[in-house]
């Protein structure tokens, strides 16, 4: 869907050289609510950057005040339908589940507030740098809409009580609580959030492609199976990694006591 003409688009997109992309939630007067264009434009772009290979990271950025408040509330109401909110919550979820597929960490760049899905959003973000001024609630029970599908994500990432606890009682946290918690990876002062999330970017970078997004893929594969079956998929894992260029070259290098050469693509 895209935007009347005058219009702002809902997401915005840009690329450094190195492969690095941002988007950038762009409805601040909204709170960045996930809309159902919003939910299409993230899923577009999400499908488009698991099909280039250049890429290597991806941050996921929003304007204005908020990080995101969740769905767009007024949207909803104005169409009450079972079968409409199947479909809305179908058309999330395949949305979210499309972060965690990806072949490229994505990193959440929490500048405010993150409310219900947009909660459920830094959850599905492989990490996650925050201001010390944002907030994170799952706050849809005060509404009487209990956050089952945010719950999904934030449960993988906090301990049971502490994310049952938000989701009953819908109350925001610090983001110092959420670093505590496990929710985000970092807390920093608000003019310091670009340069640490570049921390994190230039760390990834570093690294060959090819092992990021093998090991990617099997650590979310892993976390839903048994631990000897998690086990016996880490050696199939290892080995066939082992056998890549990029890991044949790493061990070569640190025998011989010299840096890795790793090719571009690798």
């Amino acid at each position: 869907m895209k935007p009347d003409e005058g219009e702002e688009p809902v997401l915005l997109r840009s690329e450094d050289p190195r492969g690095v992309v941002t988007l950038t939630l762009n409805r601040a007067q909204a709170f960045n609510a996930l809309s159902e264009a919003m939910l299409t434009a993230l899923q577009r772009e999400f499908e488009t950057i698991a099909e280039d290979e250049s890429l290597r990271v991806v941050v996921l950025a929003a304007e204005g005040k908020a990080f995101c408040a969740g769905h767009d509330l007024k949207e909803m109401r104005a169409k009450p339908s079972l079968q409409y909110y199947e479909d809305l919550f179908n058309q999330c979820s395949e949305m979210m589940l499309c972060i965690q597929g990806l072949p490229v960490p994505v990193i959440a760049r929490v500048q405010g507030l993150a409310t219900a899905a947009g909660c459920q959003l830094v959850a599905m973000c492989d990490l996650a740098v925050a201001s010390s001024t944002a907030k994170f609630a799952v706050s849809g029970v005060n509404l009487g809409l209990f956050c089952s599908a945010p719950g999904v994500a934030l449960a993988r990432n906090v301990l049971r009580k502490a994310a049952f606890e938000m989701l009953v009682t819908g109350e925001f946290i610090s983001a110092d609580e959420a670093k505590l918690r496990g929710l985000i990876n970092r807390v920093v002062e608000p003019e310091q959030l670009d340069a640490e999330v570049e921390k994190l970017v230039t760390a990834i970078i570093a690294k060959p492609r090819v092992a990021v997004a093998i090991g990617k893929e099997f650590f979310y594969r892993q976390i839903e199976l048994g631990i000897a079956q998690a086990y016996e998929s880490a050696a199939q894992t290892m080995a066939s990694n082992m056998m890549n260029e990029a890991a044949l070259e790493g061990v070569q290098a640190f025998i011989d006591k010299r840096p890795p050469h790793w090719r571009k693509k690798e």
